[in-house]
Parts: C-alpha cells; sequence; structure tokens
C-alpha cells in the first residue's frame, strides 16, 4: 500500500468524522467522532514523519481534551434545544455551500495535481522536538502566548459557572 494512498484514507477518516461531529444530535457521539479524528490526524502527522506531534496529538487532544470536552457536556447537562424554524433554513444553506465549496476545492487540487504527494527533497524535520519549540518560542511566541491567555480565561469561567450552580 503506498503513502499517498494511506494519506487519502486517513485524510478521507478525519474529513469524514469531523463533518459527523458537527451533524450529529447527541454530544457524547459527537466527542467520540472527534476522537477518530484526532486519531486519523494523527496517522497523518505519522506519515509526515513528525512523531513527535503525533503523539501529542494522541496525547493531549484525545486524551485530556476530550476529558475535558466530556466534563463540560455532563456539566451542562445539554438537551434538545428548540431553534428557530428560519434561521436552521439558513444555517443549513450556509452548512451545504460550504461543504460544496470544500469538495469542488478538492476535485480541483485533484485535477490539477500529480497525483502524487509532494516529497520533500530534504529529510522532513519539522515534526522534532527542537524545530517544534524553536519555532513555537521565536516566530509564532504571541499566538502561543494568546492561545495560553484564552484558555486561563475559559478555565476561570467554568470554575465560576460550575461553583455557581453548585452552590
Amino acid at each position: 500500500m503506498s503513502l499517498s494512498l494511506l494519506f487519502y484514507i486517513a485524510a478521507f477518516i478525519a474529513v469524514g468524522s469531523a463533518i459527523f461531529v458537527v451533524l450529529n444530535k447527541n454530544a457524547v457521539y459527537s466527542a467520540i467522532l472527534l476522537v477518530v479524528c484526532f486519531f486519523s490526524l494523527a496517522m497523518i502527522y505519522l506519515l509526515l514523519e513528525a512523531y513527535f506531534l503525533a503523539v501529542l496529538e494522541i496525547f493531549i487532544y484525545a486524551g485530556a481534551i476530550m476529558v475535558l470536552f466530556l466534563f463540560v457536556v455532563m456539566l451542562l447537562n445539554l438537551g434538545r434545544e428548540k431553534a428557530a424554524p428560519h434561521f436552521m433554513k439558513f444555517q443549513q444553506a450556509t452548512s451545504l455551500m460550504l461543504v460544496l465549496l470544500f469538495f469542488f476545492g478538492i476535485f480541483l487540487i485533484m485535477i490539477n495535481g500529480s497525483g502524487e504527494l509532494h516529497q520533500p527533497l530534504s529529510k522532513f524535520s519539522a515534526g522534532n522536538v527542537y524545530a517544534l519549540g524553536e519555532a513555537l518560542f521565536t516566530k509564532f511566541l504571541l499566538p502561543f502566548e494568546v492561545a495560553s491567555l484564552l484558555l486561563l480565561v475559559a478555565l476561570i469561567g467554568t470554575v465560576y459557572l460550575g461553583k455557581r450552580k453548585i452552590l
């Protein structure tokens, strides 16, 4: 089995599970499908020889983040919500347009592409720890700090909402 076929299988699983995450009405099933999406993304990282990123994808996202999502689902006790009918029509039309645009872009890439994945001339080194740390703390320092600040605010908000429901 060639690497490009494996990549297309993993990409198909990732996109399909991501679509079903959004379309599913049950939040727990959406969380399980999100784990499938995370594992297929880890497989793509493995195909790119970014082993450290693949392990981080599984440990951080499929492990810790999914526990956080399930905690929020249990905390909020989500039920079925009634949406306005006119808003649902707009949401369905927008979703359909975006999905068609996505698949049209994929079709254009497949028509104009060579059929094989681009293989770099040199060894891929972006997946090692040193290159990741250097990029994270030099080029992407501001987005990294903004993301950490947003996570801190979300954590404080979660604790506040949880404490308010207990009292």
